[in-house]
C-alpha cells in the first residue's frame, strides 16, 4: 500500500535515477507517473523535499521473463522531469532512466515549439497532447522508441484472458503517451485559469467536459488524419493572348502526412487509379472528407464538394477568388490547407510604401507612376550637414513642423505602374485584370486600402524609424518601406556613417591629440547633433568618452547655431573627474559645479560647462530647464534606464538643442533600458514603450525572432555608437588583459554553515508564498554568498577571528604576497562593505597598507584616494563595487581581484575597466575568486543570456535578476546545492 515519504526521502535525488524507471500512463495524461524500481531489491531513496509515494509494482523480470512484485517510488510527471533530464547527462544513471531523460528532452522541445493540441480523453477529461507532429518529429519519436531498453517498459499490460501470454507496452505508443503527459502538464500554470477563462485546459485537477465531445472529435479528425488538403487553382482555356478574363476553378489535392512527396488529385484517390492514387490506402477518403468538412466551415465556397460523389473541383466566382487573395487563404492555411496559384500568373502585383518630402502643390509623376515628389533633386548629395545645398535641406527635413508624404509604389514584375494604371486596377474591382498586355493577379481590397493611404503625412521621426528598419505597419499589416530624396540620403548617411569623408577636424582649442577612433566618434556625434538627432556613445569604459564630448563641445562653439553652454549630468563620483578633464583638455573653458547648498546659475557663461549630479538635477530640474542649453549630456546614462523613475522624468523636462547619452552598458538586463536611453536622446524614435515591447522587446528577448532583432539593430545602430577595446584598430596600444577564474574550496566551517543555511531556509521557502517567499529567496542567496566570502561576514561577528576560516581569504593572501613582492598594485572589489572592513582589518594586521572607498566616502576624499593610489603611496585599494565601479581612473593597478561575484557581468566589466583603460601601459590580470561547488559556480552561466541579448542588438545590472526569485523549490534547491564535499 502506498504511504508518505520517510526519512530516506531526504537522501540525494541523484541516487534515485541509478535505478530503473518506467512511465505509468493515466487518464488524464497529466495524472501519469514515473515509477523508479530496483531489479535487485535495493533501497530506493527519494529526492529531498519532494513528495514521494512508495508502492508495489509488477514488472517482468529481465532474466526469468516472469512477473515479479517490487517496491517502487513514484513521482508525478512534473516532479520527475527535472530528475530525468539530469539523468540523461549523468554518469551512473540506469539505461531506463537515461532513456526517459531523453524522452523528456524531446517532449520539452515539442512543447517549447508550440506543438500542442487540445482534446478530450476517453473519460471526457480535458487534455493537451503533443502535436501536430510532422514527418521530422514523427521520425525522431520512432528512432527514440526503437532504443527503449526492456526495463523502461517492463510493466506488463493487463491479460487479455486467463493464461494469455504477457505483453509489454509497445515502445512507440508508450513514448507518445509520455510526450502527451508532458504536454498536458506544462501549460497548467497558476495563471493559466485566468488566461483560459475557466478550468478547462488550465487547471491541474481532473475535470470532465462531455459537452465538448463534438468539438474535440473535429479537432482530432483534422490533426490525426493521414492526409492533408490543398487547393490548386486553374484557368480553363486560358492563354496569355486571351482578351476576356477567364474563370477560376479549384482542384482538391491530397498530400500524405507520413510521406510529403505523396500528392494526388482527389479524383485519383477516389477512383484508386494509378500507383499514386492507390498508395493513399482505403482510409484516405474518410480522412479527406473530415478535413474538408472543417475547411468548408472556414471557407463556405468549398461546401459543394461535401455533397459531390467525387469531391474533385469547384468553380469560383470573382469575389471568391478575391477572398483567396486575403483572409480566406489565411483561414485555410491555419487548417493546413495551402492554396497554389497558376504558374501563368507568376507576375503578381507588388506594393511597397514610399516616404519622401511632402509637396502639395506638385503634380505626381505619371510617367514613372511614382506617387511622390522629390523636392531636392538639385541638392548636392556629397555635401554634408553644415555645407552646401544638400546640407541645409537635411536639418529642415527633420524639423518638428515638417511634413513627409507616405505614398505607394506598385509594380508588376519589374514594371512600375503609373497612378492612372493604379486607378484602373482599383476601379476594376476584379482579381484578374489585363494590364500592359498581360494578365495581372491583384487583391482589390489591398489596392483600395493603398489608395486611402496615399498622401498620408507622417512625422519626421516616424518616417526615419520606418525607412531605417525597412518596414512599417499599415492597417495591421507589415509592409516594405523605401525612402526618396533627401530622406533616402539621410538614411544612407545614418546607416553607413563612415562611408563618406569626415566632416570635422579636431578643434583647435583642444589641448590633446585625439586618437583616430575618438576623432571618428567626434565626427559621428557632430553628424547626429547637427541634424537635431541625439545619440548614445556606448564605447567601452576607458576609451575616452569624456574627452570626445569635450571636443564636441568645443567644436559646437565655433558655429553660432549650435554654440551654448553644456550641461553634464553624472553620478556624484564623476564630477571631480569631469572637472579635471575639462581643465586639462579645454584650458580656459569655464566650469561650474551645480551641486551643494550654494549652487547657482547666475552669470553663466555661454561657452562653458555646468556639472551636476542626478540627485541634484532631480531636485532642481525646474531651474535647470529655464536655461537655454546648447547640449545636455547624461553620463553613465544607465542611471535613467527606468523611464518611470523620478530621475528619468525630470531629466526629460530639460530642453537643449542636442542630447547625448554616455554609457558603457546601455543594455544591462532588458531592452526597455535601451528604449529609455534612446527615447531621451531622440524622442519618438522607438515609438511608445508599449509598442516597442510588443514589436521588438518580446520577440528579441524571447530569442525566437531573429528578424525582429535585425530590424531593431537597423533602427538602433545609427543612434548608438558602440566600440570595444577588443575591436580591431580601436585601442592597439592597450596591453593584453588576462582573466582567470580562481576556484577555492570551502573550509569545514564554511561548508557546514552553507549546508545548514540551505537546509533551514529551503524548508521555510517551501512553506511560504508571494512576497514572503521572494524575500526568503533573496535572503538565502545573499547569505550563501556571504558564507562563501567569510563566516564572520555572515554571522556579523564583532572583533572576529579572521585567519584560517575562509578559503577565499587564504587565496587572496597568497595572491597579494606575490603581487606585492613584484612591486605591483592591486584593486580588490567586493559588493559588501562589511567584507571590505574585514579585509581592511586583516591586511592591516599583516602590515599591508590599504585604503577603502565606499558609497559614503565624500567626493573630496575620493579624489584624494585616487591621487594617493596613482602616486604609489597605497599598494592595495579596497573598493565597493557599486560605489567605485564607474568613473575612476586607476591605471597604476596591474591586478584586479573580484573577491565576490556580482549578479551582472557588465557591472564586473565596468569595475575591471578602472584599471584596463586608455593610459594603461602594463598587462592587466583579472582574478575572480569563486567558491567551488557553490552558488557562485552557477551565477555567471545563468547571466550569459544578458550579454548575448546586448550583442544581438548592439552588434558590436545592478540588481539581483528577478528570475532567481521565481525559481521553483526544486530549481532553487538545485541552484544552491553544495556539490562535491565543498572542502
Amino acid at each position: 500500500m502506498p504511504h508518505g515519504p520517510d526519512d530516506s526521502a531526504r537522501e540525494p535525488a541523484r541516487k534515485l535515477f541509478h535505478h530503473s524507471a518506467v512511465f505509468l500512463p493515466a487518464d488524464p495524461p497529466r495524472a501519469g507517473r514515473i515509477a523508479f524500481w530496483s531489479p535487485d531489491g535495493e533501497p530506493l531513496p527519494g529526492p529531498s523535499g519532494t513528495p514521494v509515494a512508495v508502492t508495489e509494482l509488477t514488472v517482468v523480470d529481465d532474466d526469468t521473463l516472469r512477473p515479479v512484485t517490487v517496491p517502487a517510488r513514484t513521482l508525478s510527471v512534473r516532479d520527475a522531469l527535472p530528475l530525468l533530464v539530469r539523468a540523461r547527462f549523468s554518469e551512473g544513471a540506469s539505461p531506463a532512466a537515461a532513456f526517459w531523460g531523453a524522452a523528456g528532452l524531446l517532449a520539452l522541445d515539442l512543447v517549447a515549439r508550440g506543438l500542442l493540441l487540445p482534446g478530450l480523453t476517453t473519460g471526457d477529461h480535458d487534455a493537451w497532447r503533443a502535436g501536430p507532429l510532422g514527418p521530422e518529429e514523427s521520425e525522431k519519436l520512432r528512432t527514440l522508441a526503437a532504443s527503449m531498453p526492456p526495463t523502461a517498459h517492463a510493466v506488463p499490460l493487463p491479460l487479455a484472458s486467463p493464461g494469455a501470454p504477457l505483453l509489454l507496452p509497445e515502445p512507440e505508443a508508450l513514448l507518445r503517451a509520455f510526450a502527451d503527459a508532458v504536454a498536458d502538464v506544462l501549460p497548467r500554470t497558476p495563471a493559466a485559469p485566468l488566461a483560459a477563462g475557466g478550468p478547462a485546459f488550465a487547471a491541474e485537477e481532473p475535470g470532465t467536459f462531455p459537452e465538448q465531445r463534438a468539438w474535440a472529435a473535429d479537432v482530432a479528425a483534422v490533426h490525426d488524419a493521414g492526409v492533408r488538403l490543398s487547393l490548386r487553382l486553374e484557368l480553363p482555356g486560358f492563354t496569355a493572348e486571351s482578351e476576356e478574363a477567364p474563370g477560376f476553378r479549384a482542384v482538391l489535392q491530397l498530400h500524405g502526412v507520413a510521406d510529403p512527396a505523396l500528392v494526388a488529385d482527389a479524383a485519383e484517390v477516389w477512383s484508386g487509379s494509378g500507383p499514386v492514387g492507390a498508395a493513399f490506402g482505403p482510409r484516405a477518403r474518410m480522412d479527406a472528407l473530415l478535413a474538408l468538412r472543417r475547411a468548408a466551415r472556414a471557407w463556405p465556397p468549398l461546401s459543394p464538394l461535401l455533397s459531390a460523389a467525387v469531391p474533385d473541383t469547384v468553380e469560383l466566382a470573382d469575389e471568391e477568388v478575391t477572398e483567396l487573395l486575403g483572409p480566406a487563404a489565411d483561414a485555410l492555411a491555419a487548417l493546413g490547407v495551402q492554396v497554389h496559384w497558376p504558374r501563368e500568373l507568376a507576375d503578381r502585383l507588388t506594393a511597397r510604401a514610399v516616404i519622401g518630402p511632402y509637396a502639395p502643390d506638385s503634380a505626381p509623376d505619371t510617367d514613372t507612376g511614382a506617387a511622390h515628389t522629390d523636392v531636392s533633386a538639385e541638392a548636392d548629395t556629397d555635401a554634408g550637414p553644415g555645407t552646401g545645398a544638400g546640407a541645409s535641406s537635411l536639418p529642415s527635413l527633420l524639423a518638428a513642423d515638417s511634413l513627409l508624404a507616405f505614398n505607394w509604389r506598385f509594380a508588376v514584375g519589374e514594371h512600375e505602374l503609373s497612378r492612372a494604371e493604379l486607378d484602373r486596377l482599383a476601379e476594376a474591382g476584379r482579381p484578374l485584370v489585363r494590364l500592359r498586355d498581360r494578365w495581372v493577379l491583384v487583391d482589390p481590397a489591398e489596392v483600395r486600402s493603398a489608395r486611402t493611404q496615399q498622401d498620408r503625412k507622417v512625422t519626421p521621426v516616424d518616417a526615419l524609424s520606418a525607412v531605417l528598419t525597412g518596414t512599417t505597419e499599415v492597417d495591421g499589416r507589415t509592409v516594405e518601406v523605401a525612402a526618396t530624396g533627401p530622406l533616402e540620403r539621410l538614411r544612407e548617411r545614418l546607416a553607413h556613417p563612415e562611408a563618406g569623408r569626415p566632416e570635422v577636424v579636431q578643434p583647435a582649442a583642444l589641448a590633446a591629440t585625439l586618437r583616430d577612433y575618438q576623432l571618428r566618434g567626434l565626427d559621428w556625434l557632430h553628424r547626429m547633433t547637427s541634424l537635431g538627432l541625439g545619440g548614445c556613445l556606448a564605447d567601452d569604459m576607458g576609451l575616452g568618452k569624456t574627452i570626445t564630448v569635450i571636443a564636441l563641445h568645443l567644436h559646437r562653439q565655433t558655429d553660432p547655431a549650435s554654440a551654448g553652454p553644456t550641461l553634464v549630468v553624472c553620478p556624484t563620483s564623476l564630477m571631480g573627474n569631469w572637472q579635471r578633464e575639462i581643465e586639462k583638455f579645454a584650458p580656459g573653458t569655464p566650469v561650474r559645479r551645480f551641486h551643494g547648498t550654494a549652487r547657482d546659475l547666475d552669470g553663466l557663461p555661454d561657452g562653458g560647462f555646468v556639472l551636476t549630479t542626478y540627485g541634484t538635477m532631480r531636485l532642481d530640474a525646474e531651474r535647470l530647464a529655464e536655461r537655454n542649453w546648447g547640449l545636455v549630456v547624461a553620463d553613465e546614462a544607465q542611471h535613467v534606464k527606468n523611464p518611470y523613475s523620478a530621475t528619468a522624468r525630470r531629466l526629460r523636462t530639460i530642453g537643449a538643442r542636442a542630447r547625448v547619452a554616455l554609457s558603457g552598458t546601455p543594455v544591462e538586463n532588458n531592452l526597455s533600458e535601451l528604449w529609455a536611453i534612446l527615447d531621451w536622446t531622440t524622442p519618438g524614435l522607438l515609438g511608445t514603450l508599449g509598442a516597442f515591447r510588443t514589436r521588438f522587446a518580446a520577440a528579441v528577448e524571447g530569442g525566437g525572432d531573429p528578424a525582429a532583432a535585425a530590424r531593431l539593430a537597423a533602427l538602433v545602430r545609427p543612434f548608438l555608437l558602440r566600440r570595444r577595446k577588443s575591436d580591431p584598430g580601436i585601442a592597439p596600444e592597450l596591453p593584453p588583459k588576462t582573466e582567470t577564474d580562481r576556484t577555492v574550496s570551502l573550509t569545514p566551517e564554511q561548508a557546514g554553515l552553507y549546508e545548514a543555511v540551505v537546509r533551514e531556509t529551503l524548508a521555510a521557502i517551501s512553506a511560504a508564498d508571494g512576497m514572503a517567499r521572494r524575500g526568503l529567496v533573496v535572503k538565502l542567496l545573499t547569505g550563501l554568498k556571504q558564507i562563501c566570502n567569510h563566516p564572520a561576514q555572515y554571522l556579523k561577528e564583532e572583533a572576529p577571528r579572521i585567519e584560517g576560516r575562509s578559503g577565499k581569504l587564504e587565496l587572496l593572501d597568497e595572491l597579494l604576497d606575490t603581487i606585492l613582492a613584484e612591486g605591483a598594485a592591486t584593486l580588490v572589489f567586493t559588493q559588501y562593505v562589511g567584507m571590505a572592513r574585514l579585509l581592511e582589518t586583516h591586511l592591516a594586521a599583516r602590515g599591508v597598507r590599504t585604503q577603502f572607498l565606499h558609497g559614503g566616502t565624500p567626493v573630496a576624499e575620493r579624489e584624494a584616494m585616487v591621487a594617493r593610489f596613482q602616486g604609489g603611496e597605497v599598494p592595495v585599494f579596497l573598493l565597493s563595487l557599486k560605489a567605485a565601479g564607474t568613473g575612476l581612473n586607476l591605471t597604476r593597478a596591474e591586478h584586479v581581484v573580484h573577491y565576490d561575484r556580482w549578479w551582472n557581468p557588465a557591472v564586473e566589466a565596468q569595475a575591471t575597466d578602472r584599471a584596463y583603460r586608455i593610459g594603461q601601459d602594463r598587462p592587466v590580470q583579472v582574478h575572480r575568486l569563486i567558491a567551488e561547488g557553490t552558488i557562485e559556480d552557477r551565477i555567471a552561466a545563468m547571466l550569459d543570456r544578458k550579454r548575448e541579448l546586448a550583442d544581438s542588438v548592439l552588434g558590436a545590472g545592478g540588481d539581483m535578476p528577478p528570475e532567481l526569485t521565481e525559481l521553483t523549490d526544486a530549481e532553487l534547491a538545485e541552484l544552491v546545492r553544495l556539490r562535491g564535499d565543498g572542502r
